[in-house]
């Protein structure tokens, strides 16, 4: 029977991000089978739509936007509306994106009028208290970038530095217990990875929790197992953050390059440390070695990936890693950090390797391993693809409908039945 879904997010297109693309696609493809969605989101601008097809509306709501990351969309406080949309559609179903205004309102909503509630724990939150930081509130990291260019003494580490002393595990800590309490009050968590799960678990999170990947077009982002050459060519690929650690990846280049003179790195993405990296790669004297693309529309990537040999990134913070999977779909083996959910993409010693995270002389040993390996390198293309498969995108639609289909059965059940006795 076709459902009728609410979705809450406080990211969506035309922002275009991981969330943003497992809304799209999920919702696109579950709209094919009968299924109504209403998705809820910031207003963005001139660019703004309000419907995607017949069975996809867009409910968009005021917003502002960080001074640090403008980008990054806060909604404008409106509980009101929330209540009301959901009043209107009727929904079957809530599903929660992210933890933002949106989706505390959503929750509130939800349990006033007996509606199920669903949550995907998209991202680590607590790992992205940067932006919400005095140093970067201020635009201080902007003033250094500019007394930079009067003062050469000043290197990028010493930014990085001052960071670190004036951030505060605290801020991790309330943005965490502020993220746990709002899953806490859904029926179901969803897990994009089953590392995340156990990483939840960890948290304290108590309601049931299963695993839903992101899922990929594998029509789209494929490829062939690939081979050594001598030209080549290292790509990063997503938003160019700080919590992203783009920075380690140069250091570790640095290196790579001193060993493997013809390598090259390419960075595609935009974000609020473009600037500070493209000052680093000039500190380091890599600028003729490192190639920033700047954003890149997802509906182009997949023409993009196959042209390269590895990918690499060092963030902490993947759920998933949409990117990482792009990548390993066309058949690139991966350096990803050990961290989170990463080791289940990028699966060490498999199809690449998992360093510590931060170690920016192992990410180069292992990166070069893997490059002046033409056996190592072939075998690990062909375990990325492999691994990728596991990851269709078909797939996960099917499994998410499941979920959507068990969750719809308990509403208007509230307290007397929850989503944990339908597991018995």
């Amino acid at each position: 029977m076709p459902l009728k879904i609410i979705y809450f997010s406080d990211t969506f297109l035309p922002k275009i991000d991981g969330i943003t693309l497992s809304i799209k696609n999920f919702s696109e493809l579950l709209s094919l089978r009968g299924h109504q969605f209403l998705i809820c989101s910031p207003r963005y601008g001139e660019d703004d739509f309000y419907r995607i097809n017949e069975n996809i509306k867009v409910e968009r709501f005021f917003s502002g936007f960080l001074p640090s990351y403008p980008d990054i969309k806060v909604v404008l406080p409106n509980p009101s509306k929330v209540r009301r949309v959901i009043k209107d559609f009727q929904p079957d179903l809530v599903h929660i994106h992210t933890p933002g205004l949106l989706g505390q309102y959503a929750i509130n909503a939800a349990e006033k009028y007996g509606i199920p509630v669903v949550g995907t724990y998209h991202t680590l939150t607590s790992e992205q208290d940067t932006y919400i930081s005095l140093y970067r509130m201020l635009k201080i990291d902007k003033l250094f970038l500019k007394v930079n260019k009067f003062n050469k003494r000043l290197k990028i580490k010493d930014m990085l530095d001052f960071e670190k002393y004036t951030n505060f595990n605290i801020t991790k800590k309330i943005i965490l217990k502020v993220c746990n309490n709002l899953y806490n009050r859904c029926d179901l968590i969803i897990s994009p990875s089953h590392l995340l799960k156990d990483q939840l678990i960890e948290f304290k999170i108590k309601k049931p929790i299963t695993v839903v990947s992101n899922g990929m077009d594998l029509k789209r982002f494929h490829g062939e197992i690939k081979e050594l050459n001598p030209n080549l060519k290292l790509l990063h690929v997503g938003r160019i953050s700080y919590e992203k650690n783009c920075d380690v990846v140069i250091k570790a280049f640095k290196i790579i390059q001193e060993k493997l003179p013809t390598a090259t790195l390419t960075i595609i993405g935009d974000g609020p440390a473009l600037s500070s990296l493209q000052l680093q790669a000039e500190q380091l004297n890599l600028k003729d070695k490192i190639i920033f693309k700047g954003f890149i529309d997802n509906s182009e990537l997949h023409k993009h990936y196959p042209m390269y040999d590895l990918f690499i990134t060092a963030s902490t913070m993947e759920t998933q890693g949409i990117v990482i999977l792009e990548a390993i779909a066309c058949g690139l083996p991966a350096i990803g950090v050990k961290s989170f959910a990463i080791p289940e993409l990028v699966q060490d010693n498999i199809n690449g390797f998992n360093p510590e995270p931060f170690n920016v002389n192992e990410i180069a040993e292992k990166t070069i391993e893997v490059l002046t390996d033409p056996e190592k390198y072939k075998q690990f293309s062909e375990n990325s693809l492999k691994i990728a498969q596991n990851h269709d995108l078909n797939k996960c639609v099917d499994l998410m409908e499941e979920v959507y289909e068990k969750l719809a059965s308990i509403k208007d059940k509230k307290k007397k039945l929850t989503f944990l006795d339908l597991l018995v």
